[in-house]
C-alpha cells in the first residue's frame, strides 16, 4: 500500500510539473501577443488606448445631474442573457422581465428576400449569363435571352448554386472558364476562392478552393499565362495566383505599398494585348511597412501564419499609426507583370472623370475602351483607352429608362456586340449594345424580385447606430 501510494505521489508531480511546463510556455507565448509583437510591429492595429477623456455628467432622474458613471454597472453574476436584457433596456425598471429574452422575437426587420446581383460573367460557349448574389449568398446562371416581362414576378434561373455546404458569404467576383465553363466565386468577407463545375447545382461543395486573403473582391484571369488577378479591399493590394492553385498555394506576386496608389480596390481587369492592368479604387487606404516584418520575433511567426506566406499582403492590422488616408475614386493602370510598391503607369482621376465608387470594369480589346460600373453614381461610365488624369468618359450610360442603379458589375458579349451590368440598386440585370449612353433602355432586363421592390443596399451590415435627434438607424456597410 505505501509503495503505491509513492507510485501515485511521483505520477501526480509528474503531471504536475508537465502542466507547469506546459503553463509556462502558454505564458511565454503571451509575451509575444502583449509586449514582443506590439513592440516590434508598431502598428495601430484594430483598436488601441489612443486617450483618456472625462465623461460629461449624466442627467439623473428627475433632471438632477449625477457624478456616477454614464454605464450601468452588471453583477459579475449575470447572466448572458440578463447582461443582454440590461444592455437592450437601458435604463429601464429592474422590475421588468427578461426571462424570454432569447426567444424574443423582432418587432420589425429591414431585410431583402430576394437575389442582389454583385459579379456578373458570360460564358458565351454556353450562352449563358453567371451572376453572383451578395444577398443569399448564391450564384445564378440564366439562359442569356432571358427577359424578365413587367407583369411576371421575377425570372427563374437555369441553376442556382447555394448553400451551407457551397461556403463563404457575400459571394461578388464571378468569373467563367471558357474552355470548361467552371464557375469562379470570390466572397467579400471570406477567405477563400470556390470554384464549381459547370454542371453542379444547389448546395454543393465547392470542385476546388484556394485560401485567400480576407476581404478579396475582383477576379481577373490571364488565359495565356495562367494566371488569376484578385483586389483585396482592406489591404489595398492585388494578388497574383497561378490559375490551378489550391488549397494553401501561395500567390507568385504581390503588389502593395503606397507607391501603387491602390485605395480599397474592387474592380480588376486586364488588357492582354497591351500587357496592362486596371484597378477601380473606391480611395480609402493606409499604410505599411515591410520591414516591420523582420523585426518581429521568430514566434510571432506561429501567431499570425499569413507573416509567413510569400507575397501575402500585410492586413490592417500592421498599419503605421496615423497613416489612414481619403483619396478621390480613381482608376490605376499598371504593366500587367507589376509588383512590390509599383507606381501606376497612368492614373485616372479627378472631377471630370465622374468616378464615384467605382466597382466592376471590363475592357473591350478591340478598340481598348475602358467599361466602369460607377456605383454611387447610377452610370457606366467608358473611357478611352489612353485616358489619363482628370479626363471626362467619351461616353455614360446613365438615366431612369436605362435601370442602372448602383451598378456593381460589367461585362462584354463580344460576340453578341453586347454590354451586361449587374444593378445592386434593383434587383436587375440589364442589357445594352456595347455602344449604348445618355438615358438608352436596355435590350433585356433580367430582374430576381417583384417589379419596383426596394433594396434596403444592406451588404454585410456589422455595427449600427441610432441618431435620436434625426430618429434614424445608421448602417454600415
Amino acid at each position: 500500500m505505501i509503495r503505491m501510494l509513492k507510485h501515485k505521489g511521483t505520477v501526480l508531480a509528474a503531471i504536475i510539473g508537465l502542466l507547469a511546463l506546459i503553463a509556462g510556455a502558454v505564458f511565454d507565448l503571451g509575451e509575444v501577443t502583449t509586449r514582443e509583437l506590439l513592440v516590434a510591429q508598431k502598428p495601430i492595429g484594430e483598436a488601441r488606448l489612443i486617450s483618456i477623456e472625462p465623461l460629461p455628467a449624466m442627467p439623473a432622474e428627475g433632471g438632477v445631474t449625477a457624478e456616477g458613471e454614464m454605464c450601468q454597472w452588471m453583477p459579475a453574476s449575470a447572466s448572458n442573457s440578463f447582461a443582454a436584457a440590461l444592455l437592450q433596456a437601458g435604463r429601464a425598471s429592474s422590475e421588468s422581465p427578461v426571462t424570454d429574452f432569447p426567444g424574443r422575437k423582432p418587432v420589425r426587420m429591414i431585410r431583402d428576400r430576394y437575389p442582389v446581383f454583385s459579379g456578373v460573367a458570360l460564358d458565351s460557349t454556353n450562352n449563358e449569363v453567371v451572376l453572383a448574389d451578395e444577398n443569399t449568398f448564391s450564384v445564378l446562371a440564366y439562359d442569356r435571352m432571358t427577359h424578365t416581362p413587367p407583369n411576371a414576378a421575377f425570372s427563374e434561373p437555369k441553376r442556382r448554386i447555394g448553400g451551407v455546404k457551397t461556403g463563404g458569404q457575400y459571394k461578388c467576383g464571378v468569373y467563367v472558364d471558357p474552355k470548361n465553363g467552371d464557375i469562379y466565386v470570390l466572397t467579400s468577407e471570406g477567405h477563400t476562392m470556390s470554384i464549381f463545375s459547370r454542371d453542379v447545382q444547389g448546395d454543393v461543395p465547392p470542385t476546388r478552393e484556394l485560401e485567400a486573403p480576407h476581404g478579396t473582391f475582383g477576379i481577373a484571369v490571364d488565359e495565356d499565362a495562367q494566371e488569376m488577378f484578385f483586389t483585396v479591399q482592406h489591404d489595398s493590394a492585388v494578388v497574383v495566383f497561378p490559375k490551378l492553385a489550391q488549397g494553401e498555394d501561395v500567390p507568385i506576386r504581390l503588389l502593395q505599398g503606397d507607391r501603387t496608389r491602390l485605395a480599397d480596390p474592387h474592380g480588376i481587369a486586364l488588357d492582354t494585348k497591351n500587357h496592362l492592368i486596371y484597378v477601380t479604387n473606391h480611395g480609402t487606404t493606409h499604410s505599411v511597412d515591410p520591414e516591420q516584418i523582420k523585426r518581429l520575433p521568430p514566434r510571432a511567426m506561429f501567431i499570425d501564419g499569413s507573416l509567413s506566406k510569400p507575397n501575402w499582403p500585410l492586413s490592417r492590422n500592421y498599419s503605421l499609426p496615423g497613416s489612414g488616408r481619403i483619396f478621390p475614386s480613381s482608376i490605376t493602370v499598371y504593366v500587367k507583370t507589376a509588383k512590390g510598391d509599383t507606381a501606376p503607369l497612368r492614373v485616372i482621376q479627378g472631377p471630370k472623370t465622374q468616378l464615384n465608387w467605382p466597382n466592376g470594369v471590363t475592357v473591350d480589346p478591340e478598340s481598348g475602351e475602358l467599361y466602369v460600373a460607377n456605383d454611387m453614381d447610377n452610370s457606366v461610365l467608358v473611357f478611352s483607352d489612353s485616358a489619363n488624369g482628370d479626363v471626362a468618359p467619351v461616353r455614360v450610360l446613365k438615366g431612369l429608362k436605362s435601370l442602372v442603379k448602383n451598378p456593381v458589375g460589367v461585362a462584354l458579349d463580344l460576340k453578341n456586340k453586347e454590354l451586361w451590368v449587374s444593378n445592386f440598386g434593383n434587383h436587375t440585370a440589364t442589357v445594352y449594345r456595347m455602344t449604348a449612353q445618355g438615358d438608352t433602355p436596355p435590350l433585356r432586363v433580367i430582374r430576381s424580385a417583384p417589379l419596383d421592390t426596394p433594396s434596403p443596399l444592406l451588404s454585410n451590415p456589422v455595427p449600427i447606430a441610432y441618431d435620436d435627434k434625426r430618429e434614424q438607424i445608421l448602417v454600415p456597410n
